[in-house]
């Protein structure tokens, strides 16, 4: 399997966001990927605030037009097209990801089950986590997703583990506190955490962050890895560039 984990710079125009996203799903397809892999929230970024009235609107249904967007995509390039979306249903709002066939139609979808997407005053009513882990059979071997605070929920973990995928997929959105997009820091203070939930996983993982602005999220720096379930890491892309990281596994 090839696979490009796309990094892409995330405005407050929804519009332009999905321009974007089409592109570079052009740009993977056009570097021989199977399979192409967004971030968490990558329409949006992951800016909610608690407000239903500012939140819910960021939602999209699953299905809805931006999904059926995504899926003409995929099955025009014949790709499998993996995005995380605030997903949008009644009143409800989830951290969701999905995963688009070249057929053009929805194979797996995740609702993110750890709740520090959203504030702990956030209304449970309106602010949902979703119930289950599952895993998808395709061509290219079975996929499981979990997205950003999940890798570190022990017990979230141990279902993925028994579900024994061929491979995670991880869209997430990662910021520093100061909006900045230090590699050093990365490196010294984060990385190897994240690197280490995957050895617990035991199972290669896709993961990829969005670029924004401070304005927007807190200032998400971007990157992308590929790491094997013993904790090596196989490829990655440089925090604070926009870019397509192309992985031949």
């Amino acid at each position: 399997m090839k696979a490009a984990l796309v990094v892409h710079r995330v405005t407050n125009d929804v519009d332009a966001n999905l321009a974007t996203i089409l592109e570079m799903a052009n740009q993977g397809a056009d570097a021989g990927a199977d399979l192409v892999l967004f971030p968490e929230a990558a329409l949006t970024g992951l800016i909610n605030n608690g407000d239903p009235e500012h939140d819910l609107p960021l939602g999209q249904p699953i299905p809805g037009p931006v999904t059926d967007s995504l899926a003409a995509v995929a099955c025009r390039l014949g790709i499998y097209l993996a995005i995380g979306l605030l997903e949008r249903e009644g009143h409800r709002l989830y951290d969701s990801a999905v995963l688009l066939t070249p057929e053009g139609g929805i194979v797996l979808r995740h609702r993110r089950r750890q709740p520090q997407w959203h504030g702990r005053d956030a209304d449970p009513a309106v602010y949902r986590q979703g119930e289950e882990v599952a895993k998808c059979e395709t061509p290219l071997g079975s996929f499981a997703f979990l997205i950003c605070g999940d890798l570190f929920d022990d017990n979230i973990v141990a279902r993925v583990r028994d579900l024994r995928p061929d491979w995670l997929l991880f869209p997430f959105a990662r910021c520093f506190d100061d909006g900045s997009w230090d590699r050093q820091r990365w490196e010294r203070e984060e990385q190897a955490a994240y690197v280490e939930r995957v050895r617990l996983v035991g199972i290669t993982t896709l993961m990829t962050n969005y670029l924004a602005d401070s304005s927007l999220d807190g200032g998400s720096f971007g990157g992308a890895l590929v790491v094997r379930g013993d904790g090596e890491v196989l490829a990655s892309l440089r925090l604070g560039e926009v870019g397509i990281l192309v992985a031949d596994l």
